[in-house]
């Protein structure tokens, strides 16, 4: 496994699950409920391909709704004794499972980036943030308080207490497999809930070798539980999942059409939903900006992961004034610091799909029919595999172009001038979604107004890095619903329970 730091090594060329199992002791090739690792009920797979060059890397159990409801039934069980252990008795599990999770970060980084695509440097990266949430999440599981209220009357006394709401189900996304997970399973279980965790199906050995190290740090059968699928049968099971009586909560990150269809499906059964949806990150730069800091920032919320991140800044809105100046200085940057391939030195890996490229190609080349000017790349990066793509640089981009109303979710800055505060902000504003914006300027009235007004959940005001375990992680409009992480991320598996005492 040495000199594994990108996603062209040997290793990842290797491609049948014996060689990987045989160097990984984390890969696993089956799916894990009720604490044991079991095959899909009709004993299909589904194959697992690495983005870098295409090749199958292994294969795990393609499940259907007949796996998912003994999923949930396992979770079901395993609530009530897990709910009643104490906060205390969850702390020492998570702090347990945090600690293994630390002693293997290197391989689990191999794993995410062989199935993810990510340079390796970037996956360790990765999986130190989703390594973090599981240790914050040991420390508040002890600090879910309750409130004592002041009665109206003297013959009451009245008290708020929060209690785990039950089964929770984790559908999670494929661009960071790691995280997503440990950002949702940490306070659920902290908050004394027990999950099924429905991984992406192009990212699942990352989540199966997360469920490995929860069940070595003891934590006990049925209360984590991992189940995978082909895209074929996601649907029918992520709708068992929502519309299933057993399941009390749906945590989902991905795209808004995805999570419309399932908040409608959650509807039926009253569920707790917390939604972290697309996005369409503005990244404004003033005049009064210090523009090399903010061709830094456009840089790290840019190009993380290819692109392939919600948080990342999608329209760059620049001033007039210093338009050119900006649009060269990024330009040299890019072709400076963005090494795209398969050797030790690369920083930008593959998309994670072809149907993801082809999406990503469509919107440049749509952008170019209709007037844009390509500065850096503009098409697929052919020499190195069908997923790559060439981290590209456009200008003259105008309203009817798709890149400028739509996410990109690829390498692609699309840069668009403006005059006034004012029109900047109308055009940050105007559209329907409203998670990650960032604005560059060095006048300290602006940043209050302009932090103000952006109508999104998170602002990043001359930083262009904003995720952290101690950040409250979500968005407005129609990215979504709740927050993740921080201290308000364990609120949404608790109920708010209310006992009113007539005095003895």
């Amino acid at each position: 496994m040495k000199g594994l730091t990108c996603v062209g090594s040997l290793l990842l060329k290797r491609s049948t699950l014996h060689i990987l199992q045989r160097n990984m002791s984390l890969v696993r090739d089956k799916a894990f409920v009720n604490g044991e690792w079991v095959t899909s009920m009709k004993g299909k797979k589904f194959d697992v391909v690495n983005p870098s060059d295409g090749s199958v890397i292994g294969q795990v159990p393609d499940m259907d709704v007949e796996d998912t409801n003994a999923a949930i039934q396992s979770a079901h069980d395993a609530f009530k004794p897990w709910a009643s252990t104490t906060a205390k008795e969850r702390s020492n599990l998570l702090r347990r499972w945090f600690n293994l999770l630390e002693d293997n970060k290197e391989e689990l980084a191999r794993i995410v980036s062989i199935e993810a695509g990510k340079p390796f440097k970037e996956s360790l990266g990765e999986v130190f943030y989703g390594n973090s949430f599981i240790e914050w999440f040991s420390e508040e599981a002890r600090r879910i308080t309750g409130e004592i209220a002041a009665s109206p009357a003297k013959s009451k006394e009245m008290l708020f207490i929060r209690q785990p709401i039950g089964v929770a189900a984790l559908i999670t996304p494929w661009n960071f497999p790691h995280a997503m997970i440990t950002r949702k399973a940490g306070a659920a279980l902290a908050a004394g809930c027990t999950c099924v965790i429905k991984p992406a199906e192009d990212t699942p050995l990352t989540a199966l070798a997360l469920a490995q190290l929860a069940h070595d740090a003891g934590i006990p059968k049925g209360v984590l539980n991992v189940i995978t699928s082909s895209r074929e049968n996601a649907a029918p099971m992520g709708k068992l999942l929502c519309e299933s009586p057993l399941v009390r909560g749906l945590s989902f990150t991905g795209s808004t059409g995805v999570g419309k269809l399932l908040y409608q499906q959650c509807a039926t059964g009253i569920k707790r939903v917390s939604l972290e949806l697309g996005g369409n990150a503005p990244f404004i730069v003033f005049k009064s900006a210090d523009l090399d800091k903010a061709v830094a920032g456009a840089m790290a919320s840019k190009f993380r992961n290819c692109g392939q991140t919600c948080v990342s800044a999608n329209r760059f809105l620049i001033d007039e004034s210093i338009f050119d100046d900006f649009v060269e200085k990024l330009k040299k940057t890019m072709m400076k610091e963005l090494k795209q391939g398969k050797d030790e030195n690369c920083n930008t890996g593959p998309l994670i799909n072809i149907s993801q490229l082809h999406r990503v190609d469509n919107i440049v080349q749509d952008a170019v029919k209709k007037g844009a000017k390509v500065l850096l790349g503009g098409g697929p990066a052919k020499d190195l595999g069908e997923r790559w793509y060439q981290p590209t640089l456009i200008t003259d981009v105008k309203p009817d172009m798709i890149c400028y109303n739509e996410e990109i979710f690829g390498p692609v800055v699309a840069c668009i001038k403006f005059k006034s505060e004012e029109e900047a902000l109308k055009i940050a504003n105007d559209t329907p979604v409203g998670l990650a914006g960032y604005f560059y300027s060095g006048d300290i009235a602006q940043c209050w107004r302009v932090g103000k007004a952006l109508e999104v959940g998170m602002v990043g005001i001359n930083e262009g890095m904003i995720s952290c375990t101690e950040a409250a992680f979500g968005g407005v409009k129609e990215s979504g619903i709740g927050r993740e992480g921080s201290h308000h991320g364990i609120e949404e598996y608790t109920d708010v329970k209310y006992l009113c005492f007539g005095n003895l």
